[in-house]
């Protein structure tokens, strides 16, 4: 468990849960459920599960940053209802649910959320995930450490870029980022690190402008947008994580409990849609409704993150379901 606190910076930080209203009709969260939110955040998602539950619910807060933690806890200690629910808050990563639950004595669950976001808080604390730092002072921005990490230690996106081979760099941006001036970015972030080690957002953008053209410049996102999420993703390990998570979810699910998904880019989508059409294929359960479902306009107006949401909902199979077709379960080991 990390021991980073929230600064005053990061309490201060706008963030609004997306689709927080299809959330929420999705999973019907019931008095006595028991609920599990794997990533905090901002603690949106958490703040609207708390009151739809009673003195026989219980629900598990995950996050690996300990300032949403902190979060889940204050929203937790204002709900002053003699009834309020139990509440487990973990500091912790998703991946580890299925740990988690067994040292809580926790099992099944009824309803879980996983929101694959990264909250307004986050991109407020100084660990190089904010994109209004990207251009450094010269722009206006607060030039902010290259870590993108969630809590203390580790290797950080720093490391990455100084120490990586220009191949290994190139194929970590095309994969994770989908970037398709991967290679000439890498060169361009070599060249840079060759005179001076790159340990800013500010010096990793101006190698990013470097590598790639003037007309990229001009597009709707920021030509870094795509190495940042690559970095972040490596940083993190974010899709071994996601893959080993799902797969404890759905372990970890009630007969007729409910799953929710909120991804926000084509690499991670794509991981869950597998990992759920694999699940309803092997009759684990089903997705309901069968396509994801997306914000509305009027959302999108009020909350620009909402624009790329995906949330994709799958219902595990009734008991008797569950005892007819426990053998197919196991298919679910690749994510083990």
């Amino acid at each position: 468990m990390n021991s980073q606190q929230p600064t005053a910076n990061s309490q201060r930080a706008p963030h609004t849960s997306v689709l927080m209203s299809e959330v929420l009709k999705a999973l019907d969260v019931q008095s006595s459920d028991t609920v599990v939110d794997a990533t905090l955040g901002g603690a949106g998602h958490f703040a609207a599960f708390l009151p739809l539950l009673g003195v026989g619910g219980i629900i598990v807060g995950i996050d690996a940053d300990a300032a949403a933690v902190e979060r889940a806890r204050i929203v937790y200690a204002e709900d002053r209802r003699p009834e309020r629910p139990v509440a487990h808050l973990v500091n912790d990563n998703f991946r580890n649910l299925s740990r988690i639950l067994e040292r809580l004595n926790i099992a099944p669950v009824n309803k879980i959320l996983f929101d694959l976001g990264w909250s307004g808080y986050q991109i407020a604390s100084p660990r190089g995930f904010s994109f209004s730092a990207l251009g450094g002072p010269a722009s206006g921005g607060q030039d902010q450490p290259l870590l993108m990490t969630y809590g203390e230690g580790g290797e950080t996106a720093a490391d990455i870029v100084n120490t990586s081979s220009e191949e290994n760099l190139a194929n970590l941006i095309y994969t994770y980022g989908e970037e398709r001036f991967a290679r000439s970015i890498a060169r361009y972030i070599v060249a840079a690190r060759s005179r001076a080690r790159i340990l800013t957002t500010g010096a990793l953008v101006e190698a990013i402008l470097a590598g790639t053209p003037r007309w990229y410049h001009d597009g709707k996102s920021h030509p870094a947008t795509k190495t940042f999420q690559a970095l972040r993703i490596a940083v993190n390990d974010e899709l071994g994580a996601l893959r080993e998570g799902l797969a404890a979810a759905l372990e970890a699910l009630a007969p007729g409990g409910r799953l929710a998904i909120i991804s926000f880019h084509s690499i991670e989508d794509r991981i869950v849609k597998g990992i759920l059409h694999d699940a309803m294929h092997a009759h684990v359960g089903t997705l309901s409704p069968k396509k994801p479902i997306v914000a509305s306009r009027t959302e999108v107006l009020e909350n620009r993150c909402a624009r790329s949401a995906k949330l994709r909902v799958f219902e595990r199979a009734t008991a008797a379901h569950v005892e007819q077709l426990e053998p197919a379960s196991a298919t679910l080991a690749y994510a083990q």
